[in-house]
Parts: C-alpha cells; structure tokens; sequence
C-alpha cells in the first residue's frame, strides 16, 4: 500500500472522502499527512479529527512560489508519503522532477475548458453558467507546473440545465467528485489509467 498526502485549502470535503475511501479498502493507500495552504481551513480540523496529522504551511511565510513548494514537498517526503493528491489546493505548487507523475488534482470542470489561474470553486460554476454550457462535470489530472494542465485521468459529465443557478451546477459537479476522485485514484494506483 502506497503512503500517500493530501493537500487542501479550504472544508476539506474532497480529502475527507479520500481518506475515508482509503480506509474502507476502496483505495489501495494510506493516507499519512495532511498539508494546507491555509490556518483557517476548516478541512484542518476535520482530518485531525480523524486523526490524520495537518501541517500548515502558509504562502506568505515564503519568500517565493518555490520556497513554498519546496516546504510544502518537504513535509511529504519526511512523512513517507509517495503521491500527493490535491483536494481543493488553491497555491500553485511548482513540480521539480522527482515529483512529476505523483501528483493527482481533482477540478470541478471539463478541463481544458475553465481551467487556469483563478478557475476555483464557484468561480468555475459561474463561468460555466455564464458561458450557457449544457454540460459540465469534474476533472482529475496529473498535475505539472501550468495551471489544470496535466495529464487527463477521469472525467464525469453533470447536465447544466436552462435556469440553473452556479450553486445548481456546484451541488452536481461534487456529488460527481466524490465518486470519482477515489475511483479514478484505485484506477491510477492499479496502472489502468
């Protein structure tokens, strides 16, 4: 079983199902670390509450992008860990070579569309209404060093129907992104994808 770290920002949700799927024997790994870009992140205390270990690591206490990637890789690698997976990560991580390959990202759009700097969250939700898309679903992708630009692993499609709200959208995207993130997770860890 492979240690793997999961890396957030903000509730956590998508961590959470990640350990729990893990811990079900759904996902072949075991969750070792938590590491979050932010102190007030209410996903901190909900895997500390499942006595997963959160290390917090803030942008701001860095002097570069790349300082605080290398932090942030650092306390992976102390931990044992040899995949990280991105569950709602907002700083951008820079990947040097050792790590190209071992990072998954999960996003809350048909990548390549709405995707980029910025392209987070509700954020992606309205774009999507606003452009009048009649699909849109999540993503889960290697990451590299481009914003949503790695390596397509899963996609899952959710109609946007006439009148939907982004909060619409959102609710179906992550219902999507529950089932698929450990899904596509057990697939890659398994070689098929």
């Amino acid at each position: 079983m492979i240690a793997i770290a999961l890396f957030l920002s903000g509730t956590g949700g998508n961590a959470l199902n990640l350990l729990r799927a893990c811990r079900e024997g759904r996902v072949p790994a075991v969750p070792v670390l938590g590491v979050s870009s932010s102190s007030k992140a209410l996903g901190n205390d909900r895997l500390r509450g499942e006595g997963l270990p959160v290390q917090v690591k803030l942008r701001k206490e860095f002097d570069s992008d790349a300082a605080h990637s290398e932090a942030c890789l650092a306390a992976v690698e102390a931990s044992g860990a040899e995949l990280i997976c991105l569950c709602g990560w907002l700083k951008h991580l820079l990947i040097p070579e050792r790590w190209e390959g071992r990072i998954l990202n999960i996003h809350p759009a048909l990548l390549p569309k709405f995707g980029g700097q910025g392209m987070y969250g509700m954020n992606v939700h309205r774009a999507v209404v606003a452009a009048g898309e009649q699909e849109s679903g999540c993503t889960i992708h290697l990451v590299d060093t481009v914003y949503d630009h790695g390596r397509i692993l899963a996609q899952a499609k959710v109609p946007v129907t006439p009148g939907d709200t982004p909060e619409d959208v959102q609710k179906r995207v992550y219902a999507q992104e529950l089932r698929l993130y450990p899904e596509a997770l057990a697939d890659f860890l398994k070689g098929r994808c």
